[in-house]
């Protein structure tokens, strides 16, 4: 991995350069672990006029179960526990002779930009914008490994779940339950909060687990997420609890799903994020549910569970391969329930045989 570390800090320098610095300073953690490897809280990476460092308040955990940094990087432990890595950083840059530093200030707290410019008031500081992030929006196959793996566990996960008995036990207990499985297949721990939601609940996007409990009838609708050596994953299924659902059940899901497979269908590498987005909107406003959809079918995932790109109406851009989303429609019925349909894809051409899917628990309404 240590050369894959030095080809993706070689790209960025290269861009830094092209916008005339010489060194960048890296606070973003996503982009610190995109950059240098698995590195303790709080660190900071600069890549400097002389050599990169890594600074970081007290030494790498040996224990880590997520990986260790670039073997070929410096490491710079500052003493003791209250100094700012950040600041620190700019410091050695400009020991080693900078003139100016290009810092992520979309992560920089007014107070942190201050300090830094405080202790180097000859640097000139210029705005590293997203030029990391948008390194990150195309993985590679190692990146894309470690997704496959935390989406295999997210697919456990659920399926023992589904097979155990659901009725009368609560939407926070059965979350719990599915983030201790995770764990216990193998991941690092869930990639975002859980979501469980029951009857009324059902569908809605982001849901925080209540005490209600499952009845006889309801919609389930369930989303959950595997980390696995720092790459998040996502999939969301709707089922019915009872022996069979009722038509508005069976209707609503038929046409989520529909969209959500003309989303999925959609994501061929050239494909303008906003048309991903319309593929699937469209069903649904055609099918009378144009109220309350989300704001956006989809977007990035990888060191971060929300990444570009944003399949969103007003969307620029357009998809790469080996670009991972999620295709996430939903519509929920105030008072009644509603479906969401997830999954995590990968984009590939279409003489590599479409788009991968990653999450594969099945699609179908089942009756649990």
């Amino acid at each position: 991995m240590s050369e894959v570390y030095a080809t993706r800090r070689s790209r960025l320098r290269d861009r830094c350069q092209a916008s005339g610095s010489a060194t960048a300073l890296i606070s973003r953690p996503a982009n610190v672990r995109y950059l240098a490897g698995a590195a303790p809280q709080g660190s900071a990476l600069l890549l400097g006029k002389t050599e990169d460092l890594l600074v970081c308040v007290g030494p790498p955990d040996d224990r880590s179960t997520e990986g260790r940094p670039d073997e070929t990087l410096r490491i710079h432990n500052l003493p003791g526990a209250e100094g700012d890595p950040a600041v620190a950083a700019a410091d050695l840059a400009a020991a080693q002779g900078g003139e100016s530093l290009a810092v992520e200030e979309h992560h920089l707290t007014v107070a942190r930009h201050r300090a830094i410019r405080s202790v180097v008031p000859r640097l000139r500081l210029t705005d590293l914008g997203g030029a990391v992030e948008q390194l990150r929006v195309v993985k590679d196959e190692e990146e894309i490994s470690c997704l496959r793996i935390g989406a295999e566990i997210a697919d456990q996960a659920l399926g023992e779940l589904l097979e155990s008995i659901l009725v009368g036990r609560t939407e926070r207990h059965l979350a719990l339950e599915l983030e201790r499985r995770l764990v216990d297949h193998g991941a690092d721990g869930p990639a975002f909060r859980t979501s469980v939601a029951t009857g009324p609940n059902a569908g809605r996007r982001a849901h925080r687990p209540t005490d209600r409990r499952v009845e006889e009838g309801d919609f389930l609708s369930v989303c959950l997420g595997a980390t696995y050596r720092g790459y998040r994953c996502e999939i969301g299924r709707t089922f019915v609890i009872g022996t069979s659902p009722a038509d508005w059940q069976i209707e609503l899901y038929d046409v989520v799903f529909a969209a959500q497979r003309a989303g999925r269908e959609s994501l061929t590498p050239g494909a303008a994020y906003r048309d991903v987005d319309r593929a699937a909107r469209q069903v649904l406003d055609s099918a009378g549910y144009h109220e309350g959809l989300p704001a956006l079918t989809g977007h990035g995932v990888g060191l971060e569970i929300d990444e570009d790109p944003q399949l969103a109406p007003a969307a620029m851009g357009k998809l790469d391969a080996c670009v991972p989303v999620t295709v996430e429609p939903g519509v929920h019925l105030p008072g009644r329930g509603g479906v969401r349909i997830d999954d995590t894809l990968v984009v590939r051409p279409e003489a590599d045989g479409g788009p991968e899917l990653l999450t594969i628990t099945t699609k179908e309404l089942l009756a649990l």
